[in-house]
């Protein structure tokens, strides 16, 4: 699926998007997490020391969580779309509330969250994410110090062809990006090809894209991927054609820069 409006010009400041997005091989090996299709995802195979998993947007999805599970690792859930999680996933707690940047109603931020429930304070902690695009403002509201606490980080990238055109999408972006840029670096990318694509600038953007992230103090043999899909990856719509990232994404930044 392609939008049917012209195509359209990227803003300058979403340089900052493109070099977040571009994907660093490790000297740690990728593992599937979950089901071969949605509600699985790419991560390093990197769990020892781990004390929880946060999985805020459950939906009818919990084969992620289930997987951590096996792995002696609890999962604290959320999501007030639903009255309970779709399996009984060991050790796992949850609450019917979303996630986002204040405490109130059926609301929480991610601080509020963790400070209720965390389960050893001095440990690392993972993070899997997909919330609908309330993920910008959530993230933007946490604390850095909070999201240094997670060693990896499986999110889910909603808007993206507005936020690289569109200054109020991009600004309210940049404010969850910019932190993660600092402190952690992409390791995998992966279109969702049910969300469809739009063009920027004669390339095919993806609506939405799952990245995952791993923080840099674990990510040792940093090199940009330079081909994708990854053998692991699989299409979340089998019926429908598999989207093709933008080569902005991938290979070698176009300028030497620091990652």
């Amino acid at each position: 699926m392609t939008a049917n409006s012209p195509a359209r010009r990227a803003l300058p400041e979403a340089s900052v998007v493109d070099d977040f997005l571009r994907p660093y091989a490790t000297d740690t090996p990728l593992i599937r997490v979950g089901e071969f299709g949605d509600g699985g995802y790419l991560v390093p195979d990197d769990f020892r020391g781990i004390a929880a998993c946060y999985s805020p947007g459950v939906s009818q999805q919990a084969s992620f969580e289930m997987d951590v599970a096996k792995r002696g690792i609890p999962s604290f859930m959320a999501d007030a779309s639903v009255e309970n999680p779709p399996l009984q996933v060991p050790g796992a707690q949850f609450v019917p509330k979303f996630l986002g940047d204040k405490d109130a109603g059926e609301f929480m931020t991610l601080a509020s969250w963790i400070a209720e429930t965390d389960p050893d304070r001095a440990a690392d902690l993972l993070l899997q994410m997909d919330i609908e695009g309330a993920e910008y403002e959530t993230l933007g509201a946490a604390p850095r110090d909070l999201l240094r606490r997670f060693r990896i980080i499986v999110i889910e990238l909603h808007h993206l062809p507005s936020i690289l055109t569109k200054p109020k999408f991009l600004k309210r972006a940049l404010s969850a990006i910019n932190k993660l840029h600092d402190d952690f670096v992409t390791v995998h990318l992966h279109p969702n090809n049910v969300s469809g694509t739009v063009e920027i600038e004669g390339e095919m953007i993806p609506r939405v894209v799952e990245v995952t992230l791993l923080r840099r103090d674990r990510a040792q043999g940093l090199r940009p991927v330079v081909s994708l899909p990854h053998p692991l990856d699989v299409r979340h719509n089998l019926r429908k054609p598999a989207l093709v990232l933008p080569d902005r994404w991938i290979g070698f930044p176009k300028a030497t820069q620091e990652i």
